[in-house]
C-alpha cells in the first residue's frame, strides 16, 4: 500500500513585550518562581485585566509578514478547562473573531518551494509552568499572563521533513520581524503537531492524533516519524480502530510517542465572550502604517545576497536563516570585506566555535574585528592559521584582531632576504633531506618546510618559504 501523511501545526510564540497580556507584570525570564505575579495574573477574584496594546501591534506584524488578512473587530474570549497551572480554571483566549486569518507561507525544501496556508493566528496568554519533583507537583505562575500567538495551519503538510523546515522557516520570520525572541530553550517557541496518514486514492482524512508541547525542530520531526510509523503498522494489520483521537507526548528517551489524554472538542472548552474585556477594534491606518515597518524578510534577503555576490546558495541560506548571521555578514561586507570569504569565516569557523563552545550566536564577533582580520590575511602580514588562532581568540575573549597579533608576535615573516637566512641554516642542518630530495625524494622538502616553519615559530609566509626551498635546491 501506499500512505499519505498530513500534518498540520499549530506553534505558540510569546511575543516580545516587556509586560504580561493583561497587567504590568514582567516577563523577563528566569526571576524566582511566583515573583512576576500580581493578582491579575493569578486570578485572584476581582482583578480585572487590561490589555496590553503592544501585544495587537506584534500580533499584527507577526500575521503581515505571513500574508494573513486582519479581523478589523475582533475580541477575547473565554476557553473554560481546569488544570493547576492556570489559576482561574479558564483561559483568556481567542475562538470565532482571531486577530489574524486565512494567510500562507512558502518555504523551500530539496530545491522546490513549498507553501503552506494558515487558518488563523489568534492572541492568548500563557499557563503557568509545572515542576514536578520525585513527591510532588511545583508550580510557577511568572509565565502566567505572559502574551502569546498561536498560529494554526491547515493539515498540508506532507511529510515530517516539510514540517521540519516549516517551523524553521516561521521561527526565523518570527525573528526577522521582531516579534518574538524564539528561545525554544525557554519556552519561548513551542509545536503542537497534528498527523494522520490515509491509503493514497482515499478522499476522507482518517483520524487525527495530536502530539503536544514539543520546542526542538529535531525532536519534533522524529516524534512526526514515529507517530507516522505507528499509525501505518496498525492500518496494515488491520488495527486502524485503535487510532483514536487523543493528546499524546513525545518521550524522546525512549523514542516514541505516548497517550495522554483523550482529544478535547471545542464544546469541551464551552467557550465564550471574555465579559472584562471590550472588543479589539484596529484601524486600516494602523495596519497600512505596520506593513511599512516590516523589514526585508528571509526569503527577500537570501534572493538579494546572491543576485548581488553572487555566492554558494546553500552556505548563504545557512547564513540567512539566522538573523543574528546576516546581520553579521552584511555588516563586514559593508566594512569592505571580501562576501565570500567573510560567508567563508561564519559558516565555517564562527559555527564551529559556537558549536565547540556549546553557546550561541549571543557570543558576538565583532563585524569590524572580522572585517578587519580578512584584509589582515589579505595583506599577507599573517597566515591563514595564525588566522584561524586569532579568529577563536576573538570569539573568546572579544578583543580585536591586532592586539591579538602584536600580544602574541604572529606577524608573518614576508622578507624574501629574511627567509633565505633561515632556508639556508634549516638546509645546513638537514644535508641528508636535501641529498634525498635531489635523489628524487621529492616529499623530502615536505620535512625541510616543517623545520622552517619550526624555526621561524610558524610565522615564516609557507608560499614564499617553499618557493625559496626550491629554487636554493634546485641551484645546488
Amino acid at each position: 500500500m501506499i500512505w499519505e501523511t498530513f500534518i498540520g501545526i499549530e506553534i505558540h510564540a510569546e511575543l516580545a513585550t516587556k509586560s504580561k497580556i493583561f497587567c504590568s507584570c514582567s516577563t523577563e525570564f528566569g526571576k524566582a518562581p511566583n515573583t512576576n505575579t500580581c493578582p491579575v495574573c493569578i486570578g485572584l477574584p476581582g482583578a480585572l485585566p487590561v490589555l496590553n496594546e503592544e501585544v495587537i501591534q506584534l500580533a499584527l506584524k507577526a500575521g503581515l509578514a505571513l500574508n494573513c488578512k486582519v479581523n478589523y473587530i475582533n475580541k477575547m474570549d473565554r476557553k473554560n478547562y481546569f488544570y493547576p497551572d492556570l489559576p482561574r480554571a479558564y483561559q483568556i483566549s481567542q475562538f470565532d473573531l482571531p486577530i489574524l486569518y486565512d494567510g500562507y507561507v512558502e518555504f523551500e525544501i530539496e530545491d522546490t518551494i513549498e507553501r503552506v496556508n494558515i487558518n488563523r493566528i489568534h492572541l492568548e496568554e500563557d499557563a503557568g509552568k509545572l515542576i514536578h519533583l520525585e513527591e510532588h507537583t511545583c508550580i510557577d505562575y511568572n509565565r502566567g499572563g505572559v502574551a502569546l500567538i498561536e498560529l494554526v495551519t491547515e493539515p498540508e503538510l506532507k511529510s515530517p521533513k516539510e514540517a521540519f523546515e516549516f517551523v524553521k522557516t516561521i521561527k526565523t520570520i518570527f525573528e526577522y520581524v521582531g516579534v518574538s525572541d524564539c528561545k525554544m530553550e525557554q519556552g519561548s517557541l513551542r509545536f503542537d503537531a497534528n498527523i494522520s496518514v490515509r491509503e493514497k486514492g482515499q478522499k476522507e482524512l482518517n483520524t487525527k492524533v495530536e502530539i503536544k508541547n514539543m520546542n526542538s525542530f529535531k525532536e519534533m520531526q522524529k516524534a512526526l516519524e514515529k507517530e507516522e510509523k505507528r499509525q501505518i503498522e496498525l492500518y496494515e494489520f488491520n488495527e486502524g480502530d485503535k487510532i483514536v483521537q487523543e493528546t499524546r507526548r513525545w518521550d524522546s528517551a525512549k523514542g516514541r510517542t505516548v497517550s495522554m489524554r483523550g482529544k478535547e472538542g471545542v464544546h469541551d472548552y464551552r467557550y465564550f465572550p471574555e465579559p472584562d474585556l471590550r472588543p479589539i477594534v484596529i484601524s486600516k491606518k494602523n495596519v497600512v502604517d505596520l506593513k511599512k515597518e516590516i523589514p526585508e524578510l528571509p526569503n527577500e534577503k537570501l534572493e538579494r545576497l546572491l543576485t548581488q555576490f553572487d555566492l554558494n546558495k546553500k552556505e548563504t541560506k545557512i547564513v540567512v536563516e539566522d538573523k543574528k548571521l546576516a546581520l553579521l555578514f552584511e555588516n563586514t561586507v559593508k566594512k569592505g570585506a571580501n562576501p565570500q570569504k567573510a560567508l567563508n569565516w561564519i559558516v565555517g569557523d564562527l559555527l564551529r566555535l559556537i558549536k565547540t563552545d556549546g553557546g550561541d550566536e549571543d557570543l558576538e564577533i565583532d563585524s569590524s574585528g572580522l572585517a578587519e582580520l580578512i584584509s589582515i590575511i589579505e595583506s599577507g602580514d599573517i597566515s591563514l592559521k595564525a588566522g584561524r588562532e586569532i579568529f577563536e581568540e576573538m570569539f573568546m575573549k572579544r578583543k580585536k584582531p591586532r592586539e591579538i597579533i602584536n600580544r602574541r608576535g604572529l606577524i608573518q615573516i614576508n622578507s624574501e632576504e629574511s627567509l633565505r637566512i633561515i632556508v639556508q641554516k634549516v638546509m645546513e642542518a638537514n644535508s641528508k633531506s636535501v641529498a634525498d630530495y635531489n635523489a628524487g625524494k621529492k616529499q623530502a622538502i615536505t620535512y625541510l618546510m616543517g623545520q622552517v616553519m619550526k624555526e621561524t615559530k610558524g610565522q615564516a609566509n609557507p608560499k614564499m618559504a617553499l618557493q625559496l626551498l626550491e629554487r636554493i635546491i634546485s641551484n645546488k
